[in-house]
């Protein structure tokens, strides 16, 4: 699919920044032990070309290679991909600087591919998506089970029967939190409309403003974007439209743009997956293959409430955290499963157990 072109104004974002200091498994985020960790390691990030500053999933990964900067004692650096011309020669700076290369997002798949294997001795991690090779490891993530809340949340707190979603590229991840939203709000009420927008681009605020202005205008009161820096467009469409406009934040709190519109935050933890690579090749114990990462091992959830949401309707999402960790209820995917989706009405999902019980639940903000 064809990109949009960068923003003129933006600089050159290749630059390096520092911060000092086969089968899927689906496991919970562990720590290693350290009996033959090294002394130290060098760490890079690899954006995908939305970089530093999207308030989505590249500002959330670099919190997780700060942190091991802070708590591990390794160096951390980020080089920002301008364009996805920079992919290959980014991950392959990565390779030559340090131990460790990770790449950002489904975006650099085809780069990580062909890069890994000239370096066999160096190890990588993508997030996103899947790399098959001994010196990757990759992180996927069950985005339709965080959303699938978000939606359930949206269809709960309408006041219109008219909800959006904004996605940038739709690419699987964005796909799954798509259908998993569609789900949960369907489940609560079949007859919902939903809207559904897609950018084509993850680094257009403006464009993702236009296009959540269009779903409020067409009577939606709630958005959900999963648009990368695209998506602080939604935030800057509530704040022109004013009170009783919600969006709801993907992949982590982004109440900073806006809390007072900010309904909730369909959170995903990727972070913790860039800590998890960094701190395997730190203690000499790298496993490659792929981490596949669900509320059941609390890598997605839904937190940070609007002080609105009232505590029945935390409740009722709850019941429905609960029953996914436990299998009892699996939000679609893709399309097709979404088609073959039986919605579960709120009647039918037992417990009413408080949203402090969920690891993933925030307090309200």
């Amino acid at each position: 699919m064809d990109r949009h072109s960068p923003l003129h104004a933006r600089i050159d974002r290749r630059r390096l920044v520092l911060a000092s200091g086969g089968a899927m498994l689906a496991v919970p985020f562990l720590g290693h032990g350290d009996a033959s960790a090294q002394d130290s390691i060098v760490a890079t990030m690899v954006t995908d070309t939305a970089g530093i500053g999207d308030e989505s999933f590249n500002d959330l990964a670099k919190e997780g290679g700060d942190r091991a900067a802070v708590e591990l004692g390794i160096e951390f650096n980020v080089l920002e991909s301008q364009t996805a011309a920079d992919y290959v020669r980014n991950l392959t700076e990565g390779a030559e600087q340090g131990e460790l290369t990770v790449a950002v997002g489904f975006l650099l798949e085809d780069a990580l591919n062909e890069v890994a294997p000239q370096y066999p001795d160096k190890y990588f991690a993508i997030i996103d998506t899947v790399v098959e090779a001994d010196n990757v490891v990759s992180y996927v993530f069950r985005e339709h089970e965080g959303s699938f809340l978000g939606g359930v949340l949206a269809a709960l707190m309408t006041k219109t029967g008219v909800i959006g979603y904004l996605g940038g590229i739709r690419v699987p991840p964005v796909m799954r939190y798509e259908v998993g939203y569609v789900a949960g709000a369907r489940s609560v009420n079949p007859d919902i409309e939903i809207l559904i927008s897609y950018s084509d681009d993850f680094e257009d605020p403006a464009l993702g403003k236009e296009l959540t202005l269009a779903q409020y205008n067409s009577n939606a009161d709630i958005v959900l974007p999963a648009a990368g820096r695209t998506g602080i467009g939604a935030f800057d469409a509530a704040k022109e439209k004013g009170a009783g406009f919600f969006v709801i934040a993907g992949d982590q709190d982004q109440s900073e743009l806006g809390p007072e519109f900010q309904l909730a935050a369909v959170l995903k933890k990727l972070d913790t997956g860039v800590y998890d690579s960094i701190e395997m090749v730190l203690n000499d114990s790298f496993v490659s293959g792929a981490h596949d990462i669900g509320i059941a091992e609390n890598g997605v959830g839904i937190g940070v409430y609007h002080q609105s949401v009232p505590q029945d309707v935390k409740d009722k999402i709850e019941a429905y955290r609960a029953a996914i960790a436990e299998g009892a209820i699996e939000p679609p995917a893709d399309d097709d499963a979404l088609a073959s989706f039986t919605p579960v009405p709120p009647t039918e999902v037992g417990g009413s157990a408080s949203p402090a019980a969920s690891p993933e639940a925030s307090p309200a903000s």
